[in-house]
């Protein structure tokens, strides 16, 4: 999904093409609805966005050529302009507060991986000692029982005797 300031940065020839191709996904989204086919059905509404986003660019462009005005002078260029040179002197990237936060967290998993393994294999070993603990407990239960087994047969056998 193209934001408003990625389209603004696009020029008339480039916005037109990709205003071509978002139609012609559109028309494939609607195709795929009508057929049964579409999987994820909030795609469309974002394709229709997208396509109003670039008509409104267009118009835009349309309105401040017709007043003789130059594209850097429209007021929504203006402001990306000037968001695009305050992020550069802050050394902010264009990524958004969410991609922040999932970049933050997937480096938070990454490190917590890097020191997992150890504590893992710490773990393990106590789990496998336990394991192996409670079979040898099960197995002396067991034999224990099977001599008891044996000495009651043993007594019945000598008193059938």
């Amino acid at each position: 999904m193209a934001t408003a300031a990625e389209i603004s940065e696009y020029d008339t020839e480039e916005l037109e093409r990709q205003l071509g191709e978002t139609r012609r996904e559109l028309f494939n989204l609607r195709f795929q609805l009508a057929t049964g086919q579409l999987d994820n059905f909030s795609r469309m509404n974002h394709v229709r966005k997208d396509v109003a986003r670039m008509l409104t660019e267009l118009r835009n462009r349309e309105i401040a050529e017709a007043e003789g005005l130059a594209l850097d002078q429209l007021p929504a260029h203006l402001a990306a302009a000037r968001r695009h040179a305050e992020d550069e002197a802050l050394g902010r990237d264009k990524s958004t507060a969410s991609e922040r936060r999932a970049a933050a967290r997937a480096e938070a998993d990454e490190s917590a991986d890097d020191e997992a393994p150890t504590d893992e294999l710490e773990d393990d070993d106590e789990l496998e000692d336990d394991d192996v603990a409670a079979e040898e407990a099960e197995a002396a239960v067991d034999s224990e029982a099977a001599d008891d087994t044996v000495d009651e047969v043993d007594e019945d056998v000598e008193e059938n005797d």
